[in-house]
């Protein structure tokens, strides 16, 4: 692929959100090893920068808290590049095995990263561009977004953790007929079935999650960070090894101090300040 067609990460701080914006209008935002790469080095350090900045935060409340992904221009992300998936079949099919890594170490990195992570897609979000939404935290979506699997149509199945996700979170007849049939599902689709939080009207997007970060970004940040794990650990472990991990997490923030700040500033009446 010639370099000037090569999706890029943009990363700009908006208060305490960090943004990262695939940034390839030509291909409509597709995915590359090279994006990948940035998009989990971009979310390894925004976690980093958000525990280094914890001591600091408590005096002056400007550290990072929040990341918002979202595509340039008219669409979110197209997935993977056609083209260049005809020219890696000239090669090893260990080359892509390692290539794909990188995509997969992307949906990951959303997964784990402590902070929020809100999707704002606009346009459309194909195959792995909609498995990457799916990884992400919230979702706003405007009302012109439309979402599919493109697999099936191109005679290839899933990545991403997109039936992972499905298969979860969906019918398990819905996923397949998803995954399979190639169908589009538009922005009020997801919103029906659980997968976006809401919808917005076109153009709109970036700027509700934005708000809806800035949100996000009062609420103490180890505490939310413990609501993740749990969630997503929720679904592979029984209740009683459930009960012992929220306990857990619960006494180490209650002993944290932003949960001291927490219960006395609801006892005061007045809004709580985390660190």
């Amino acid at each position: 692929m010639h370099p000037s067609t090569e999706t890029r990460l943009l990363c700009e701080r908006q208060g305490r959100t960090l943004v990262l914006t695939l940034s390839g209008a030509a291909t409509r935002n597709s995915l590359s090893p090279s994006v990948c790469q940035a998009g989990t080095a971009a979310l390894v350090d925004a976690a980093k920068d958000a525990a280094n900045d914890a001591a600091k935060d408590a005096a002056d409340h400007t550290g990072l808290r929040a990341v918002v992904l979202r595509g340039e221009g008219e669409h979110f992300c197209a997935g993977g590049n056609l083209q260049r998936l005809l020219k890696v079949r000239g090669g090893a099919p260990a080359d892509q095995f390692d290539s794909m890594a990188h995509f997969h170490d992307f949906v990951a990195a959303l997964r784990a990263c402590p902070l929020p992570v809100v999707a704002a897609v606009e346009g459309w979000a194909a195959g792995g561009g909609a498995a990457l939404v799916l990884a992400c935290d919230l979702v706003v979506a405007a009302e012109g977004a439309r979402f599919v699997f493109s697999y099936g149509r191109i005679g290839l199945s899933p990545d991403g953790g997109s039936s992972w996700q499905l298969a979860r979170r969906l019918p398990r007849p819905l996923a397949l007929k998803l995954l399979w049939l190639a169908e589009p599902m538009s922005a009020q689709d997801w919103l029906t079935h659980g997968l976006a939080n809401e919808v917005v009207p076109d153009g709109h997007a970036l700027l509700r999650a934005l708000a809806l970060t800035a949100r996000l970004t009062e609420m103490a940040p180890n505490a939310m960070a413990s609501a993740k794990r749990l969630t997503d650990d929720a679904a592979h472990s029984s209740l009683p090894d459930h009960l012992d991990a929220e306990r857990r997490h619960f006494v180490d923030n209650l002993f944290h101090a932003n949960g001291g700040e927490g219960v006395q500033a609801f006892l005061d009446k007045r809004p709580a300040r985390f660190e």
